[in-house]
């Protein structure tokens, strides 16, 4: 249940985001925000939560200096060094294209609104409507290999694997009620009402992402070439369609609390649409195809962002992709 003090923050919000829409949506060339966006900024996260509902990783000094400890430093290092392990010059084989965890799991897994690793391990195992069956932690990490890194899982006992769910239970610890943590996974941010337009993304992503991540969305590779500084966001060496960023709402609120450079959950640079339209143009460049026929078994579990067919509704792909998705949200909720 939501608490009464969160639906009145809520109420307050759409009143004064009414009063101000109309400024709030106005963002000059520098990615500067006006000083109506500001104090939107502030005062949503100073009315909508307390300083001890958010979710803090804990300091790595708490790690302790034995084999336990020495396993979950291991598997720090194998979130955000992937690729020196895995990736197509990895010391222990090619199971990746080459990205990191750490490049959709920001700080390694431990930065608010940025797909941090929260509520993992405390979530975890759970019927998820994605395979429509019980999911267990490294099964979770398994689908990351495949989708995200566009690759295959090590051996599920190895060392490996086994470090990378001890650092995740280390950073999962204390977390009682993971459902209503403030800062955990990403932010679901406010739906447009209309459809997510690339082309407005592509002049954005002209003007605030390339500078990192490529004209063409190849990124900047490191020295060497075994990793990235910064990963690219479409091509054979990107995420494909079956990564859950491939959905706009995921990568929507990725962006708007962590892009470009600088911008953080509480100090963002881009404005939701913004954002919105970013995501619609990356997510609409050529990008490895994973097959997903056994995806969402149950089509009214089914998000309403899954940018691919079936549908147990009457919207277009295109739709489902791109927005507006009130409409659809709308249907599911009529029919439950």
């Amino acid at each position: 249940m939501i608490p009464k003090k969160v639906i009145a923050a809520t109420v307050l919000f759409e009143i004064y985001f009414a009063v101000i829409g109309a400024t709030s949506l106005i963002s000059s060339c520098n990615g500067e925000k006006t000083p109506a966006q500001q104090n939107v900024a502030k005062t949503t996260k100073d009315i909508a939560i307390t300083p001890k509902e958010v979710w803090q990783a804990p300091d790595e000094s708490t790690i302790p200096k034995n084999a336990k400890g020495e396993m979950i430093r291991y598997g720090k290092d194998l979130i955000a060094n992937t690729s020196a392990y895995f990736g197509p010059k990895g010391r222990l084989g090619i199971f990746t294209n080459g990205l990191n965890c750490q490049n959709c799991h920001l700080d390694g897994g431990t930065r608010i609104f940025a797909n941090n690793y929260a509520a993992v391990m405390s979530s975890y195992p759970k019927v998820t409507a994605r395979s429509g069956k019980v999911t267990s932690p490294v099964a979770r990490i398994k689908g990351c290999f495949e989708r995200s890194l566009n690759g295959k899982m090590p051996d599920s006992t190895s060392k490996e694997i086994r470090a990378m769910i001890a650092y995740m239970e280390w950073l999962n610890q204390g977390v009682k009620d993971p459902e209503n943590m403030y800062g955990r996974g990403t932010e679901k941010i406010a739906l447009m009402d209309r459809p997510a337009d690339p082309k407005k993304g592509a002049l954005l992503y002209s003007s605030k992402c390339q500078s990192c991540h490529g004209g063409n969305g190849e990124g900047i590779a490191a020295a060497g070439g075994k990793t990235f500084i910064y990963p690219p966001l479409w091509g054979k060496l990107s995420y494909n369609d079956g990564a859950g960023i491939y959905r706009l709402s995921n990568f929507a609120g990725f962006i708007k609390n962590n892009m470009p450079f600088g911008a953080t959950y509480k100090n963002p640079i881009l404005t939701d649409e913004e954002s919105w339209d970013i995501a619609a143009f990356v997510n609409s460049q050529a990008r490895p195809h994973k097959d997903q026929k056994t995806d969402y078994p149950d089509l009214k579990k089914k998000p309403i962002d899954a940018p691919y067919g079936p549908y147990g509704d009457q919207f277009s792909e295109k739709q489902h992709k791109y927005g507006p998705f009130q409409p659809i949200k709308n249907t599911y909720k009529t029919k439950t």
